[in-house]
């Protein structure tokens, strides 16, 4: 029989982790070299403990930490985490510091909310996938890949390891960084490399204007594009975003960059996409992400979420309007590929979901100690 039982926050501990990547990765206008994350363990008194990592934060990682350690932990400890909702309203306050970027405030709380799901999910016996909807019991899995510069060689040649040594069913393509008609040829070279039954989506981050968005469509409109992600620059990016829509004749989908649910909401009204991706870990954690999905329902918009599989799956998986779980070349997201021991491996382009309770992950403390920030 389940216990019924509260679970009371004894203590938060708080772990950074950086890690440098085997090379630099542009896309459009931005450029990666290192990648961190925050480990959470949220221990209770009932011997439970939920242990989450999230974010990719490198220059704010040690901002993100104090606020987990200063301002939610003191908050957190001898709550019960049964009360998803009123913890996730008591720890809310760290995002109103207008002083203060909010998204270090939402990458702290999304970390200990997603702490939480997981004692939940271990204390109830279920993985959140089920435990949130369990629409579905695997999920196919996209690459971000076709950054510029051919970190990873030829466009051929990656595509080749997404879909033959990792098995994977897609990628989400880097495009925004040249003109429309290089990156045309870009994407060309990577349909010819795939072939017909493997989803290509592609990602602009934001780096044109609807001009050149709408030519780019234009351009590869035969190729078979899943949907054409952040096609716009940021300042008017809802009108545009429609425009591109309306015009371009391949799904949009945005939501990354949202930073409440309210903002994926009004992307909705203005018919301004197909797809939501927006990112739990950016956002306030599964909490927030399950409000947009509801969302997302009642204006027929499926949901996406930008990267961190070890919470995406879970997501997606939970509603029926789920589409791809994401994750990196192992050069650009070391901590998917070396974090988690018990990782599973796809079949047939999908990831069978963790029948574990909780998240359902084994981490890897030898990893994390190795490359723990001494923050």
């Amino acid at each position: 029989m389940v216990s019924l039982t509260p679970l009371t926050v004894r203590d938060l501990e708080v772990i950074p982790v950086r890690a440098p990547l085997a090379r630099e990765f542009r896309g459009s206008y931005y450029h990666m070299t290192h990648r961190a994350t925050v480990v959470v363990r949220l221990i209770t008194d009932q011997g439970v403990v939920g242990e989450a990592y999230v974010g990719d934060e490198d220059a704010t990682a040690a901002e993100i930490v104090r606020v987990l350690r200063e301002e939610i932990a003191p908050v957190l400890v001898g709550m019960d985490a049964m009360g998803t909702e009123k913890c996730w309203a008591a720890l809310y306050p760290v995002t109103f510091d207008i002083l203060r970027d909010r998204r270090i405030g939402l990458v702290a709380l999304a970390a200990a909310d997603t702490a939480i799901w997981d004692a939940v999910g271990k204390a109830l016996g279920q993985p959140l996938w089920r435990l949130w909807g369990g629409a579905q019991d695997r999920v196919p899995m996209t690459a971000i890949g076709g950054y510029y510069g051919e970190p990873l060689g030829p466009i051929a040649e990656e595509i080749a390891y997404y879909r033959d040594v990792l098995g994977l069913a897609g990628v989400k393509f880097k495009v925004g960084g040249r003109s429309p008609e290089v990156d045309a040829e870009r994407v060309a070279a990577a349909r010819e490399a795939a072939g017909e039954d493997f989803t290509i989506c592609i990602d602009a981050n934001q780096g044109y204007t609807v001009a050149q968005a709408v030519r780019l469509c234009e351009l590869i409109r035969p190729l078979g594009i899943r949907w054409f992600e952040e096609p716009v620059r940021w300042h008017n990016d809802r009108r545009s975003l429609r425009d591109v829509r309306a015009i371009g004749g391949i799904p949009v989908a945005a939501g990354q960059t949202e930073l409440t649910p309210s903002g994926c909401r009004d992307l909705m009204e203005a018919g301004a996409i197909d797809v939501c991706n927006f990112d739990a870990s950016w956002s306030g954690g599964p909490t927030a992400w399950r409000r947009a999905a509801a969302i997302a329902t009642a204006y027929d918009v499926e949901m996406g979420h930008h990267e961190e599989p070890q919470v995406s799956l879970h997501l997606i998986g939970s509603v029926p309007h789920g589409t791809f779980a994401e994750c990196f070349h192992p050069d650009r997201d070391p901590f998917w590929w070396s974090l988690i021991t018990n990782r599973p491996k796809p079949e047939g382009g999908y990831l069978p979901l963790p029948e574990g309770s909780g998240l359902g992950w084994e981490l890897d403390w030898d990893y994390i100690g190795a490359h723990r920030l001494d923050l």
